[in-house]
């Protein structure tokens, strides 16, 4: 995997002992205004403190296909840890709303420094609320600082700015039930840059509607790599630790490089 991709599957970050588990999709759909769509969104936002959870992550790219275990741990608005394992541990992540640290093992390589560097490398914005809305099936993007034009579109509410960006253009679909996100799309044509959203699939755990697996698909010229996450135990509200030590002797990336 080349240090490029490794920020793309970051970006994308930058999961069965369920409780209370039912499957639930939405049904009916029926005219209603951008402005109300956009508020029945955010009143469906994530209402729990803590998330401790196992996903099954798969990635493929141009070289291949491969899988990959993953602990997560979320302190809402505060912290994301990940730990990732293939047979032994191979990879910790811990995001906060001002710092992204990152080491594998296999490489010894590590990563420490802020939202801004990655940002730059990446050539898009991204931020800790990014990565959280991300997970949880909201909007990656503040919905109520513009204006936008609604249409019903394979049952689903699909959500465009009245006026797209200079640089790069954004879709939405919200299911028309629970008002959480069925797909988002950035668009960075000059760059010939996507990254496409698709949540397959909501659950109620603990009267709370979580995204059963998510599919995201980032396109750069002729790269394409695909990150899906499937959910296997979720759990709320439980008291939770975030430990996170670069190992010593481990060789830091530098993204300007």
């Amino acid at each position: 995997m080349t240090q490029k991709s490794i920020y793309l599957v970051l970006l994308v970050f930058v999961v069965s002992s369920c409780k209370s588990v039912k499957d639930v999709s939405g049904n009916t759909i029926s005219s209603m205004s951008s402005k109300k769509i956009i508020k029945n969104h955010y009143e469906a936002d994530f209402d729990k403190k803590t998330i401790n959870a196992t996903i099954k992550a798969t990635y493929k790219d141009k070289d291949g296909s491969r899988s990959i275990s993953i602990k997560l741990r979320m302190r809402k608005d505060s912290a994301i840890w990940m730990s990732g394992r293939f047979v032994i541990p191979v990879a910790k992540i811990l995001i906060t709303p001002s710092k992204v640290r990152f080491y594998e093992k296999l490489g010894k390589t590590y990563f420490d420094g802020n939202f801004e560097l990655l940002s730059k490398f990446l050539g898009t914005d991204v931020n800790f609320e990014v990565i959280q809305n991300l997970l949880l099936g909201q909007s990656i993007q503040n919905l109520k600082v513009e204006k936008f034009n609604s249409e019903i579109m394979n049952n689903s509410y699909r959500l465009a700015p009245k006026k797209q960006k200079e640089l790069f253009d954004v879709l939405f679909w919200i299911d028309p039930t629970f008002f959480k996100m069925n797909k988002q799309e950035v668009r960075q044509p000059a760059e010939q840059k996507k990254m496409m959203i698709n949540y397959v699939g909501y659950r109620e755990i603990d009267k709370e509607v979580f995204p059963k697996e998510i599919q995201i698909t980032a396109i750069e010229k002729a790269d394409r790599i695909f990150l899906n996450l499937e959910y296997r135990a979720v759990e709320f509200d439980r008291k939770l630790s975030f430990p996170f030590t670069i190992p010593s002797g481990y060789k830091q990336i530098k993204l300007n490089d």
